[in-house]
């Protein structure tokens, strides 16, 4: 018999629907049920890519003895992460507050009205060594909850209490950020945590984290400062050569559970190949090295061979498990490829992707380019006969819900791949995904966080609108179409008034429409994903030097100072922050187009380089004449402002420090 989760949309919902556990989706009849029945709840949060969930599933959440006492003596909550960022917010921070650390599955235990008083991660069925188990965990709650409920609900409001202290609210501050050292020490720090050897920061596992990487690179461009690039660049050709990255379907995985980037946690989320894409193109903005174009179009490949709904939307994730293991879909022997590809190509290929008999991974291995010459691109033919052969295994769980955040950063993505390569595909991809969130995604009320089978999920987060804008606004810089800066600003003034602080500055991470619950968290450090206040902040600069309005100088000068005094801290946690914060101490070349006589925008004899902030006119102004009855370009650079041109080209160079 199936439990409460069978009418919900979820991936990772459905995944449990014919678990024994009684589930209920998080709601107020979970919550009422458990004050009619004077029962705690079991919280148990995840995504449905996530290896250690699937563990935790068929250890115990599959298991009658686990179900019977849970079922018996809780009520039981599942919870998509994605679908409900709010909630995950708070219970990961209530996580960290209990073990100092914290990851999915989540697993919290809490009263009828929503408050904490035990929280942790994994637990095994039994108990193991130091890890207790969820069977001795769950009779010990029960025992307390029966026996001794004062403790427990001493604790929950102690942790409240906690939380609501380190909210980092605060009052108001009004004193100005300074910019120049805030990135100056941001820099400093970078250098320090560093690996000289591997490439990427800090110690194994190691995440991609591309906002630090594009903070880094634009660095560059704009300061000139060769160790940001030194570091950007032995990062991205590293994720490149490792087995991070995909070498026979393309894409990039989660991250690198070691320190060379070798052997990767192998889910792949949309997010990631995103910012990566973004990444590796700015990489190819500031070096014209044509290598980080490839890696990025791969991975564009990746994204629309696989990621992609037929009606424009971007999926979520790719799981890691296969055949119940993690990575075996990835994993080759040298016999196989010999006996595919015949001795002397199959020979030849394994001695390029470090192929060998004793293995590389478990005894099996991993593609990889760290002992090969990695600028040499591979015949594409023989990787294609490779991928056919690997579809052959058991496929990889696809989570195929359509999400407003991530799929802005995907439309974003595609609009660079665009603006660098001149391929067409890629505009037509970011279109497409936009009218697909235009039509499922959207209403007068405003945006919604997910879209599965006919169904939306709840009103929009911080985040959703926050990338949705960033994506408007990348279309706008692909197209100068003005419907898309109408929308951004449009947008920009819905988060003003669902989501800021009026009284202490900065944005809620859920609104006023959304469900209140106990806490209303307020995110500016920059995780796997940035933050919505850093992405709002960089999407104010860019309305300020777009449209030059005093309003949105005055909304970026105030996001600014509100996130400069949290980025002080530790300013490698905020690299979005510090790439809004870069474009605001430094813009990049602002220019006017005034279209010639009879001319469309699209008709511009080459492309606009991405940074620069454009502003189109359609006719000539007293204060922006034609020069020779041509298209003119009017660039205005540190401060001062060039005579207008009719060539592209010399836009180009000018653009550029």
């Amino acid at each position: 018999m199936q439990n409460h989760l069978r009418h919900e949309t979820s991936p990772y919902l459905l995944q449990h629907v014919d678990n024994p556990v009684d589930w209920y989706p998080w709601g107020e009849e979970a919550f009422r049920k458990a004050r009619e029945e004077d029962k705690p709840i079991f919280l148990s949060i995840g995504y449905s890519t996530c290896h250690w969930c699937h563990v935790m599933a068929h250890e115990s959440f599959e298991d009658p003895e686990i179900a019977e006492i849970l079922n018996r003596h809780f009520v039981s909550i599942k919870v998509d992460k994605e679908e409900r960022p709010d909630v995950d917010s708070i219970y990961m921070a209530v996580c960290q507050t209990f073990t100092g650390s914290g990851g999915w599955p989540t697993s919290i235990f809490m009263t009828a009205d929503q408050k904490p008083f035990f929280a942790g991660t994994y637990f095994p069925k039994r108990t193991k060594g130091r890890m207790v188990g969820l069977r001795e965990l769950l009779n010990l709650i029960r025992e307390k909850w029966n026996n001794d409920r004062e403790l427990l609900l001493d604790q929950a409001e102690q942790i409240i209490a906690h939380l609501q202290s380190g909210d980092e609210t605060g009052d108001r501050t009004s004193e100005a950020v300074d910019g120049d050292e805030l990135i100056r020490s941001a820099v400093a720090l970078y250098r320090r945590i560093y690996d000289r050897k591997y490439g990427g920061f800090g110690q194994a596992p190691k995440f991609p984290t591309s906002h630090n990487l594009l903070f880094l690179l634009t660095c560059y461009e704009r300061r000139g400062d060769k160790s940001c690039l030194e570091m950007a660049e032995h990062t991205l050709i590293q994720m490149y050569r490792g087995g991070l990255f995909d070498h026979i379907g393309f894409g990039f995985c989660r991250y690198s559970t070691d320190e060379r980037f070798l052997a990767p946690h192998f889910e792949k989320m949309l997010y990631d190949n995103a910012l990566l894409i973004l990444a590796y193109c700015k990489a190819y903005e500031a070096t014209v090295n044509p290598l980080y174009l490839e890696v990025a179009e791969k991975t564009g490949a990746y994204v629309l061979r696989e990621m992609t709904h037929p009606e424009g939307g971007f999926y979520s994730a790719q799981d890691a498990d296969s055949d119940g293991e993690e990575g075996k879909y990835y994993l080759f022997v040298p016999e196989e490829l010999v006996k595919l590809l015949g001795q002397q190509e199959g020979e030849a290929f394994c001695r390029q992707f470090d192929i060998t008999e004793n293995g590389n991974f478990e005894g099996k291995n991993i593609p990889n380019l760290l002992k090969s010459d990695y600028e040499d691109s591979y015949d594409d033919k023989v990787l294609e006969r490779i991928r056919q052969y690997r579809r052959e295994r058991e496929f990889l769980h696809l989570d195929d819900k359509i999400l407003t955040a991530w799929n802005g950063l995907m439309i974003t993505a595609m609009c660079r791949l665009y603006q660098n390569s001149g391929k067409q595909m890629y505009l037509d991809a970011a279109k497409r995904a936009d009218g697909f969130i235009q039509k499922n995604l959207c209403d007068k009320a405003g945006l919604y966080v997910s879209y599965r089978d006919g169904k939306r999920g709840v009103k929009g987060f911080l985040d959703d609108y926050a990338a949705y804008i960033f994506a408007q606004l990348a279309l706008y810089g692909a197209t100068l179409d003005e419907d898309y800066r109408k929308r951004a600003e449009q947008l920009c003034s819905e988060v003003r008034d669902k989501f800021w602080d009026q009284e202490n500055g900065g944005f809620y991470l859920y609104g006023a429409e959304n469900e209140s619950l106990i806490l209303r968290p307020k995110e500016d450090y920059d995780g796997a994903i940035p933050s919505g206040n850093s992405m709002m902040t960089w999407n104010l600069v860019r309305l300020s030097q777009l449209t030059g309005e005093e309003s949105y100088r005055r909304q970026a000068e105030e996001q600014l100072n509100f996130l400069g005094a949290r980025a002080s801290r530790y300013p490698v946690g905020h690299g979005m922050f510090l790439l809004a914060l870069l474009e605001h101490e430094e813009p990049a070349a602002k220019v006017t187009v005034v279209l010639g006589e009879q001319e469309e925008a699209d008709a511009f004899p080459a492309k606009l380089p991405p940074d620069v902030a454009v502003t189109l006119l359609r006719n000539p102004t007293a204060e922006y004449p034609l020069k020779d009855r041509k298209t003119t370009f009017y660039v205005c650079k540190d401060h001062s402002c060039l005579p207008p041109v009719n060539d592209l080209s010399e836009l180009m160079n000018t653009s550029k420090r």
